[in-house]
């Protein structure tokens, strides 16, 4: 299987350690601000095109999000808005979660991702991975499901965002980066502290049935006195999502047994990257309080890992680190700054 990789965000200087703190290459390209229902549809991808005489659902490479596979709570949590329905769980600050998807649905997807690995293996498909750090996920939008994931953010997550994240949901969402990541004690185990290159973040667990360990753990948002601070960790239900800002700090935990699959949409508002408060989110970054908690520490980013941690495995293979937080002059009292490259062990 020949793997495509994204090349590295350019932005512009003063924004640089916010760059490396995401683990995304390339952020996918915004459209112009539209309001929610009227988000232009794709043309597909090489892939998609390469994929399409083989779907095994082609359902799921539809206009439209069918009914029948929104769970009900998703439904009733929809319909109430503004107000909160008690389906909609805050599980910490600024973290919520739902059951989102039915069990056929849930079905019908793992089969379908099951056949894609199996087809652009047999048939040498590019597949592109969501990011550097994860081997074996995939960027549905462009196997074709960009459309149907499109109609779901559209008509579902919007809605949800904008009462509850209404400053980074202004003016609707514009476009999103949709993905498959997948864990398995053979594979990829888990995934580093970061935040993400989205506004608004949709997590869904898809299963499979059966695995262990691999927990989401929140710590605060970037660029606070709290950000490197754990606040939660979030034990993951197949069918049911958690929706989160994101520019919070958080880590997939390492996996122990049977294999867990992930559908990841990333939101974006182009109102919202055009505003003020978002630059003005990205530009500031106060002091660190305090020392940061051990299940926060980031191998790629963090100055003062080895501080606390030997370098795991994955760390000591990958070709470079470039560690940036806590940004110079905002260290926390004590702070104290550690080998962090494996070209200096």
């Amino acid at each position: 299987m020949r793997t495509l990789l994204r090349r590295t965000i350019s932005y512009p200087a003063v924004f640089s350690f916010f760059a490396r703190s995401s683990f995304l290459f390339e952020r996918p390209q915004l459209t112009s601000a539209l309001s929610p229902r009227r988000f232009t549809m794709r043309r597909t991808s090489v892939t998609a095109d390469q994929y399409a005489p083989y779907r095994k659902h082609p359902q799921l490479f539809g206009d439209t999000f069918q009914d029948q596979w929104v769970h009900p709570d998703l439904k009733e949590i929809t319909q109430t808005l503004p107000k909160l329905s008690p389906k909609l769980k805050l599980e910490t600050d600024e973290v919520y979660s739902f059951d989102c998807f039915t069990p056929d649905f849930l079905d019908l997807f793992r089969e379908e991702l099951e056949h894609f690995y199996k087809i652009s293996e047999e048939k040498n498909i590019d597949v592109r991975r969501p990011n550097s750090m994860n081997n074996y996920g995939v960027v549905v939008n462009e196997i074709g499901m960009r459309n149907l994931l499109t109609d779901f953010q559209q008509r579902y997550l919007w809605p949800l965002a904008n009462v509850l994240f209404p400053l980074e949901s202004q003016g609707g969402f514009d476009d999103h980066h949709a993905f498959i990541v997948r864990y398995n004690a053979d594979e990829d185990l888990g995934l580093d502290m970061h935040i993400d290159d989205s506004d608004v973040t949709f997590n869904v667990c898809l299963g499979e049935p059966g695995y262990t360990g691999s927990g989401l753990t929140f710590c605060g948002n970037f660029g606070t006195s709290n950000h490197r601070i754990k606040t939660y960790k979030y034990p993951h239900q197949m069918g049911r999502a958690v929706f989160h800002l994101g520019h919070r700090r958080h880590g997939a935990d390492d996996i122990e047994t049977g294999t867990r699959i992930n559908l990841i949409i990333w939101n974006h508002s182009w109102s919202y990257r055009s505003s003020e408060a978002y630059r003005q989110r990205r530009h500031n970054y106060v002091d660190e309080a305090q020392a940061p908690s051990l299940e926060c520490l980031s191998y790629t980013h963090d100055r003062d890992f080895t501080h606390f941690r030997a370098l795991p495995k994955q760390a000591l293979e990958m070709d470079h680190l470039h560690p940036w937080c806590p940004p110079p002059g905002k260290e926390y009292p004590g702070y104290k700054h550690s080998i962090m490259s494996p070209d200096e062990l």
